[in-house]
């Protein structure tokens, strides 16, 4: 089993940054993927973001290309969302999420934290 618990959401204003984080126990982190999907009131849960098991390989959805950026440290058991230039339609509940392999597809990801609120006023 795996146990994910990620902080780091928040209110803040458009054009603001967040880092969300999440730490992972359970099992050695250096053999899961990670991703962060996200889920907005009366929406379906959306991928944000993806890094493979050694950090190698990293993948975002469209919508957040070259404003957040996904990160880990396997040393800290811990993976990151920085989320700059943030925007009204990034509000959303925001989970992490672990796999054996990384993906961009809810059902490829076997671990799911409880999720933080991100809010961004405009």
């Amino acid at each position: 089993q795996v146990q994910l618990v990620e902080s780091g959401g928040g209110l803040v204003q458009a054009g603001g940054s967040l880092r969300l984080s999440c730490a992972a126990s359970g099992r050695t982190f250096s053999r899961l993927a990670m991703g962060w999907f996200r889920q907005a009131p009366g929406k379906e849960r959306e991928f944000v973001a993806a890094i493979s098991r050694s950090g190698g390989s990293i993948y975002y959805a469209d919508s957040v290309k070259g404003r957040f950026t996904i990160s880990r440290d396997n040393a800290k058991n811990t993976v990151y969302l920085q989320m700059n230039s943030l925007k009204p339609e990034d509000t959303a509940v925001y989970y992490c999420a672990a796999s054996s392999y990384s993906g961009e597809r809810e059902w490829e990801y076997d671990y799911w934290g409880q999720g933080t609120q991100v809010t961004v006023s405009s």
